[in-house]
């Protein structure tokens, strides 16, 4: 039986659907602070609970059975975590300081946890492989570099076999229903803007990109559950110890002017001007994905392209805005 932590989530939802249509047994620990009930399916047994909460884990542990945990929970607005960056400290570090003692004191060896390309800050390379010099730029992403260092150094102390898994630009929905219900990525962003009777914002159209607009790494949330489903196959064979550091990206990079282009053209708004303004404050011009060690090491690679991660997320933000 496999925990996920934050499994009622945008992504957790995801990850639960793949697991178990990938024939693992799963169980949903969340708080619903950002979650909700009805992303888990019927059938899935749900816990509600902080990871903070050591026996309230310990007991969910023990009762079903576990014997890895998907860790997900935690806070991820990178603007949030400047302004309250104890809050994050707690929820993200302290979360995972708990959860690994309380999997240390049941004997749950397994761990995959979420991660991000936060850790990596303003990277000056082409290409983003897990050897880039981390440089976290917020206590969100500081807060995910710690996490792995606690995994890493429970694996050598405890036995621990560990994944952790740094997202790219996660995009899109496997169905209207699991769609995002925030508003802090590009996509939803621009569809926000449409809503409103207003033009896109592009921040900054000067940076040394081909087009002068910021390149990133766009990858389908689906994608992002079947990295999931193949890291927990992977460490269910793992020799303990097992520590492995991997990118989840498609390796490709697509320029913020490309996306909104496509954004305006699936919504029929392509008459639409998008609205140029200045430079967010930290924000790197380019961060593209090295994607070969994932498919070394467990196979996989990302299926779905933008326009379908355009295509679902809009199919998504109708649902929820109809």
């Amino acid at each position: 039986m496999w925990m996920i932590t934050g499994g009622a989530g945008f992504i957790g939802a995801h990850v639960v659907r793949a697991m178990t249509e990938g024939g693992r047994e799963v169980m949903v620990y969340d708080d619903l602070s950002t979650g909700s009930r009805d992303r888990v399916p019927a059938g899935v047994p749900m816990v509600v609970g902080s990871v903070l909460d050591r026996p309230r884990l310990e007991a969910a542990i023990r009762e079903h059975g576990v014997t890895g945990v998907v860790h997900i929970a935690g806070k991820k607005q990178v603007g949030e975590s400047v302004e309250r960056p104890l809050y994050y400290y707690r929820e993200n570090v302290t979360g995972l300081q708990t959860l690994l003692e309380t999997m240390t004191a049941t004997g749950v060896e397994r761990l995959v946890f979420s991660s991000s390309a936060a850790v990596y800050g303003m990277p000056d390379v082409d290409l983003v492989t897990e050897e880039t010099e981390c440089s976290p730029m917020s206590p969100y992403g500081e807060s995910k570099l710690i996490g792995e260092w606690l995994i890493n150094a429970a694996a050598r102390a405890h036995g621990i076999r560990s994944a952790s898994l740094r997202y790219f630009n996660v995009a899109g929905a496997a169905s209207p229903e699991l769609s995002d219900s925030g508003v802090f990525n590009l996509i939803p962003m621009v569809f926000e803007r449409l809503e409103a009777g207003e033009a896109p914002r592009i921040f900054g159209d000067d940076y040394a990109t081909p087009d002068g607009t910021c390149v990133r790494d766009y990858i389908h949330v689906q994608d992002i559950a079947s990295a999931h489903l193949a890291a927990a196959r992977c460490l269910e064979e793992a020799p303990r110890g097992t520590a492995l550091t991997l990118n989840v990206g498609r390796g490709e990079g697509s320029s913020v002017r490309e996306m909104v282009d496509r954004i305006l053209k699936t919504t029929g708004s392509e008459d639409v001007i998008p609205e140029v303004t200045d430079r967010r404050a930290g924000d790197p011009a380019r961060v593209v994905a090295a994607a070969d060690r994932i498919r070394d090491e467990l196979g996989w690679s990302a299926q779905h392209g933008l326009d379908e991660m355009i295509e679902s997320a809009w199919q998504g933000w109708r649902h929820r805005h109809r």
